[in-house]
């Protein structure tokens, strides 16, 4: 556990990564992205949104090699480690304190949230998990952050759980729990009164989008760049700026969170990952609203994969940006190899330059063979 975090000089770092989403094998060029991130932005804090592992696949990353497939739960733990490790070792080697939350892949497995814990835990820089209401996941905790002086709480950041499978059922859930809302008000109400009684300024991040989300959206006429849902077409209204590469994925219920937020007056933003090809910001009563795009190059993306920045302020302002793979790697030959490699949406360009590559090889092997029948003829 780190000691206590603090603004310096009026300014607190965060860097935000939704979505690692890797396995014990994992895809290099996501880590290369990343340490440039952590070396770019040199964050005060690392937030870990959820899908931190592709835990529903460490059974299954090589089924047809015997000595290395995962049959057992201690096998299972051992892979979750070493995908972990991945993403960790490269942050405790800075020194840089993180904290984390679940989303839905996270727990599609037989490690436990409190078992899984333990691993992110085990880092010297881990914040949180140590919310003592047992009454709410282990990932549904609250980070304060503190004035220079240390001498009150001048920002908050809210982490709660909004994704768990259940595993007697076999079904996973998407929704943020009644004893997460109701936790929720209490400690803003007691953070409140320990400030004099005016809300702490906070940002709320959640794995799942709230379904307000949906409300950043309008139907359209079919046109490029239009995301199509149920035979309709969907695109971000006018003054919400960014992309969306996919219909939103919502909580299915958030328990009167949303109303909770709005009328405890203390959260300026909601911060969502989940949405692997969306990264926008808009705003919605008087909230804004911000979507993070996927870091994974194991799952689905798009060249917006990334990290998210967010400048706090003392006074209680925040400023964001969202950094993307070329902005963090440059443009170049290398960085577009790397990324052409590792990505799995482009594997049909992948499949192409390989089959172009694999005939060409093919046409100089041939070549080669008839140029030394020629001259031993």
């Amino acid at each position: 556990m780190t000691g206590p975090l603090k603004f310096r000089n009026g300014v607190f770092t965060v860097l935000q990564v939704s979505d690692a989403q890797d396995l014990q094998y994992v895809r290099r060029t996501m880590l290369w992205m990343l340490e440039r991130a952590y070396d770019r932005v040199k964050p005060d804090l690392i937030l870990l949104t959820g899908d931190n592992t592709l835990g529903n696949h460490f059974r299954d990353a090589l089924p047809v090699v015997s000595k290395l497939t995962v049959n057992t739960k201690e096998k299972e733990f051992r892979a979750m480690q070493k995908a972990l490790a991945y993403v960790l070792e490269p942050i405790a080697k800075r020194n840089i304190p993180f904290a984390m939350i679940y989303g839905n892949h996270d727990d599609m497995n037989e490690i436990t949230k409190e078992e899984q814990a333990e691993i992110y835990r085990d880092y010297p820089g881990c914040v949180g998990l140590d919310n003592p209401d047992k009454s709410v996941d282990v990932d549904t905790y609250n980070i304060p952050i503190y004035s220079e002086d240390g001498s009150r709480v001048a920002f908050n950041l809210w982490m709660l759980d909004s994704a768990w499978t259940d595993h007697e059922q076999k079904r996973g859930f998407c929704e943020i729990k009644p004893e997460t809302t109701a936790w929720y008000v209490k400690t803003a109400k007691a953070l409140a009164e320990e400030n004099g009684g005016a809300p702490v300024p906070a940002l709320l991040f959640q794995h799942v989008p709230l379904r307000e989300t949906l409300r950043l959206i309008e139907e359209c006429d079919k046109a490029h760049g239009a995301v199509a849902q149920d035979g309709k077409y969907y695109r971000l209204k006018p003054d919400t700026h960014g992309v969306m590469g996919e219909y939103p994925s919502v909580c299915d219920t958030d328990a009167g969170l949303f109303a909770a937020i709005k009328q405890n007056g203390d959260v300026k933003a909601v911060v969502f990952g989940h949405d692997h090809l969306n990264c926008f910001e808009g705003r919605l009563d008087g909230l804004d609203f911000i979507q993070t795009a996927s870091a994974s190059f194991r799952c689905y993306g798009s060249p917006h994969r990334g990290a998210r920045v967010f400048r706090l302020y003392e006074d209680g302002r925040y400023e964001t940006e969202h950094l993307r793979y070329f902005d963090l790697c440059g443009k170049n030959p290398v960085s577009a190899l790397r990324y052409l490699w590792d990505a799995d949406d482009v594997w049909k360009i992948k499949a192409a330059l390989l089959g172009t590559l694999a005939t060409g090889a093919v046409a100089v092997t041939a070549a080669a063979a008839i140029s030394r029948k020629m001259r031993n003829a």
